[in-house]
């Protein structure tokens, strides 16, 4: 759409070279050499003059800088070339070569499947089929795909464009924006840290299951373990007890009297039960005596041990879970020591294997009894009417945001180890689709195992309907165990499980291993020393979740650390880019990285950067603040002083923004208008070099007048005034 070309280039266009008889040790010559450094005269934007320049500083230093660097040969001060010591492709080279000492992935299809892992994460599984039925079955499909035309494509595009045009995460390419905006990129890799901490907790979960699938007898099948509850029931011991008119109880057979007593009720007849105190209170003896299925007991006393527990007493450690929390912060500082190039090979087993399970699963389920029932309570009969409901799209709005992974700082992180000219534009489409079948595929896998399991226990689908750790860890373990061979399901479910985990923590890691590096270069050459002390760090936050009511801390973290916040800086990240930036600069940056699009596509960008997407973020998070609900897990509302501590918890990504901007003031020497002017640095890492290159030249011995006005005096290099000669 807009023909103005971006401000800074790392390649030159594919025009004629510069005539062979200007020479590139003149500024006429250089700029011959480099015409994609230079701002286009008719850009709009306010800093692109600015920006000129300073490029066209940094051009007529070239030949000074390379004399310095020993790159040419003999230079006579004084004395015209007419041939180039140093040639066009030679100095083009070096404009093109980016930062030597920044990865980049050895294909594009590791920077794909990467992408892809981190955004097919835990919450395809657990959250996505359960809204699906909830929210009027494949009538949810439509606010779904409306939600990623208006708002995940449109920010998923947005950060693969500039991290892979600026080659930096977001702790560094957003003080390079605009000094105001210097704590937006600090805020998202907050996001990302947290959120792996609770992760590394889900995958030691999964460790555990594995392990334990591989018994003679999955444990969570039966209430004959040692750790079961009293309150621990499966369906043959209530089967077995109602053929004889009684209630099963703690492997025993009640009549109603003793299983009223038990809930401290009296029988007022072999149905009921009424309380003593309060005769009119009278409810059915099922029902009078709290109950748990082996599988939950299992989760509840095994896993985790939090029966009993609140957030006043955490008891202690649960250390077969530190075990396996530790594994898996082995695993992934394993992957990440040797650097993207080495994880970029991992993660075509954790982004592909998990399809491969997939459809396995899927062929035995849609082959069990009842599962035509599941698929129908999943997607065969929507419900139109609940589209009117403003509910059902806040769902397929947030689903769509934080299923997708935008705002974590992840997706620039990942784009910025891009080659300059990858066509993001297609990788954005082609993963945002991709994350969205996903989503699909697994709620057909597990609708029709919780049809097989509805049908075994003679319920209605919506009865064993859940989301979170409870579907993943309670009622599909409950159904596999109930299948032929039940060993083999579960291991095969919890592979699939882990690989998806893996996938999306590789990435959180890397992005806040990454915002360490590129604020401290010295770093990059010392990254597996980074990556070990990182993952160590982030292990010991994590041990408060193994403790034995370590469930409610990592509930807290669940809820708070990536839910509204994200909105926020989503929201704040397109009006940076957008305002400063600009809207022709960013499709400037898109040609000149050698991503042609249709015209309709420059449209569709236009449409949704500049006025839908923005506008529905704020929608979406007014939406999130009218619909919340305090903390809980289970039926255990979390205390006053821990809601206030999981929104402070929430807050700590988002202060980082206010902080930024009061440090980037406090700095200021000069307008305000300073600090919403977009910086030279925004640039190209090429661009980059040359720039500070410039500064280098500039910190060398200069001549400085004395109070005698004359040129007699130089400063030396420790700042002396010393004579020139």
């Amino acid at each position: 759409m807009a023909s103005a070309k971006s401000p800074v280039s790392s390649s030159p266009p594919a025009a004629s070279p510069p005539s062979a008889t200007l020479s590139t040790h003149t500024p006429e010559g250089a700029k011959a050499a480099y015409p994609h450094l230079l701002a286009s005269p008719s850009s709009p934007h306010p800093s692109s003059a600015a920006l000129d320049k300073c490029l066209d500083e940094i051009l007529r230093d070239i030949l000074e800088l390379r004399m310095r660097e020993g790159k040419a040969s003999e230079v006579e001060v004084g004395a015209s070339k007419s041939e180039a010591q140093v040639t066009a492709s030679e100095s083009e080279a070096q404009v093109g070569e980016g930062d030597k000492n920044r990865e980049t992935w050895s294909n594009q299809f590791q920077f794909f499947f990467y992408c892809l892992g981190y955004a097919v994460g835990f919450g395809n599984v657990w959250r996505f089929p359960y809204l699906c039925y909830k929210n009027g079955g494949a009538a949810f499909l439509i606010p779904y795909l409306i939600m990623l035309l208006l708002a995940g494509i449109p920010i998923f595009c947005v950060e693969l464009v500039i991290g892979q045009y600026i080659s930096l995460g977001p702790a560094t390419l957003f003080p390079k924006l605009a000094p105001i905006f210097s704590g937006l990129g600090f805020g998202m890799v907050v996001i990302p840290l947290l959120t792996a901490i609770y992760f590394n907790v889900i995958l030691a979960w999964t460790f555990f299951y594995t392990f334990a699938a591989f018994s003679p007898v999955v444990p969570w099948s039966n209430c004959d373990n040692d750790f079961n509850s009293p309150a621990c029931y499966t369906e043959e011991g209530g089967a077995m007890c109602r053929n004889r008119s009684l209630y099963y109880y703690n492997h025993a057979c009640l009549n109603a009297s003793q299983y009223c007593q038990l809930g401290h009720l009296a029988a007022l007849n072999s149905t009921y039960c009424y309380d003593p105190y309060d005769p009119t209170q009278i409810k059915p003896v099922e029902g009078s005596v709290a109950r748990m299925t082996s599988s939950e007991d299992y989760f509840r006393n095994r896993v985790l041990g939090v029966t009993g527990r609140t957030w006043e007493d955490m008891g202690g450690l649960r250390w077969e879970l530190v075990g396996c929390l530790l594994l898996g912060w082995i695993i992934v500082a394993a992957c990440l020591a040797k650097g993207i190039r080495t994880t970029g090979k991992i993660v075509y087993v954790t982004a592909i294997f998990p399809y491969v399970i997939l459809i396995i699963l899927l062929i035995r389920g849609l082959t069990l009894d009842g599962a035509y029932q599941g698929l129908e309570f999943y997607l065969l009969k929507p419900n139109m009417a609940r589209l009117t409901e403003m509910e059902v799209w806040s769902d397929a709005a947030t689903q769509i945001f934080f299923s997708c992974g935008i705002c974590f700082g992840c997706l620039i992180t990942l784009s910025s180890y891009n080659k300059f000219n990858t066509n993001c534009i297609r990788d954005a489409f082609v993963l945002s689709i991709s994350n969205c079948c996903t989503s699909i595929l697994i709620g057909l896998v597990i609708f029709s195992v919780l049809g097989f399991l509805a049908k075994e226990l003679g319920v209605e689908v919506g009865e064993v309907a859940t989301s979170g750790s409870g579907l993943a860890f309670v009622v599909f373990p409950a159904a596999l165990s109930l299948m032929p061979l039940p060993q083999l399901w579960s291991v095969l479910f919890f592979i699939m499980l882990m690989n998806i985990g893996f996938g999306s923590q590789f990435t959180m890691v890397e992005t806040v291993i990454t915002a360490l590096v590129d604020q401290f270069k010295p770093l990059r050459s010392h990254k597996a020393v980074v990556v070990l002390l990182v993952c160590l760090a982030l292990f010991l936050m994590g041990l408060t979740m193994c403790l034995e009511g370590g469930i409610y801390m990592f509930e807290l973290f669940f809820f708070f650390s990536a839910s509204f916040s994200v909105i926020i800086l989503g929201l704040m990240q397109l009006a940076g880019v957008q305002t400063v930036f600009g809207y022709r600069n960013m499709m400037a940056a898109i040609k000149e990285m050698g991503i042609s699009q249709p015209r309709v596509l420059t449209w569709y960008w236009a449409a949704t950067w500049l006025f839908i997407t923005p506008l529905l973020l704020i929608v979406i998070a007014f939406f999130i603040l009218y619909f919340i609900v305090p903390a809980y897990w289970d039926d255990y509302v979390f205390p006053y002083e821990i809601q206030v501590l999981g929104w402070l918890l929430c807050a700590s990504s988002v202060a980082c923004i206010p902080i930024g901007a009061i440090i980037a003031v406090a700095r200021n020497k000069g307008s305000w208008k300073n600090l919403f002017v977009l910086s030279p640095m925004f640039c190209p890492a090429s661009a980059r070099q040359l720039i500070k290159a410039k500064e280098e030249a500039e910190c060398e011995p200069r001549f400085r007048y004395t109070m005698y006005q004359n040129d007699a005096f130089v400063e030396n290099e420790v700042g002396a005034i010393v004579p020139q000669f």
